[in-house]
């Protein structure tokens, strides 16, 4: 059985998500994701309160967008919530959504270029090693965290593209599917993470899986859950360690999928 989460929307105002946050860990579920969409809330700030808020929680965030930030800033940030709160955060990167990178100024020519100068400045950093990079888009000179966490957290990958999956297999410790509604596309990226990690890694790369599920559509308790079960099955059948269950847009309260993930797993 894959492990189950549940993602907090950013459609959810800021002055709400505490009582998400203490809802979630109540109900005794393992995981709450985060996104970080333009214009909403802040992926990290929002980890940093989520984490604070919670006891035993593990948050993670998918995706940050690489173009948006330096990578030793990033390196900086990950590492101090994974020093705070050790084995309980994971990091997303990714390529963001190209119309809003260039409505803030930071579309890059080459998205998988970046992703990738990006990814491994920041996963070398968290190893704590000194980076020096003089690449097309990042630059680092002799940089190296004093605060490296004693073992790196958790480094993912957001991606669609059969490219940007296999990278994540690469470089990372596994691949974040956004909204995926088809299990053959998690088969097809179980396959492509496993036969793009480098020989030697221990360990099999993570398939990290968003799924939406309408509450609407199943508005009795019993409905809800056997829907959960139905989509945390067919999704761990195809390869998923963990499927993370999200709400939709216009409806985006969590605490109904918090309580049915709960049930299911009680």
């Amino acid at each position: 059985m894959p492990q189950t989460g549940v993602v907090l929307r950013p459609q959810t105002p800021p002055e709400e998500i505490r009582a998400v946050v203490e809802h979630a860990d109540r109900a005794g579920i393992a995981q709450l994701w985060l996104w970080e969409d333009c214009f909403l809330e802040g992926g990290l700030t929002t980890a940093a309160a989520a984490l604070a808020w919670s006891e035993r929680l593990v948050v993670g965030v998918g995706l940050m967008p690489v173009p948006l930030r330096n990578p030793a800033l990033v390196a900086m940030e990950v590492a101090t919530l994974a020093r705070l709160f050790p084995g309980r955060f994971v990091a997303t990167l990714g390529h963001g959504v190209q119309p809003w990178m260039a409505q803030v100024g930071a579309r890059a020519d080459s998205p998988m270029t970046l992703l990738r100068e990006h990814t491994i400045a920041v996963r070398d950093l968290l190893a704590g090693e000194q980076v020096d990079v003089d690449g097309r888009y990042v630059r680092l000179d002799a940089v190296r965290l004093d605060w490296p966490p004693a073992t790196p957290p958790t480094l993912l990958l957001g991606a669609r593209g059969e490219k940007s999956v296999a990278l994540a297999g690469e470089l990372t410790d596994g691949v974040l599917l956004d909204a995926v509604a088809d299990p053959d596309a998690v088969r097809r990226a179980r396959t492509l993470v496993d036969s793009s990690r480098p020989a030697g890694r221990a360990g099999r790369g993570q398939v990290v899986v968003y799924a939406e599920v309408d509450r609407r559509e199943h508005s009795t308790d019993a409905a809800l859950d056997a829907r959960v079960r139905e989509v945390v099955d067919s999704f761990g059948s195809a390869g998923a360690d963990t499927v993370v269950l999200q709400a939709t847009g216009d409806a985006p309260d969590p605490r109904p999928l918090i309580d049915a993930v709960a049930r299911t797993e009680g």
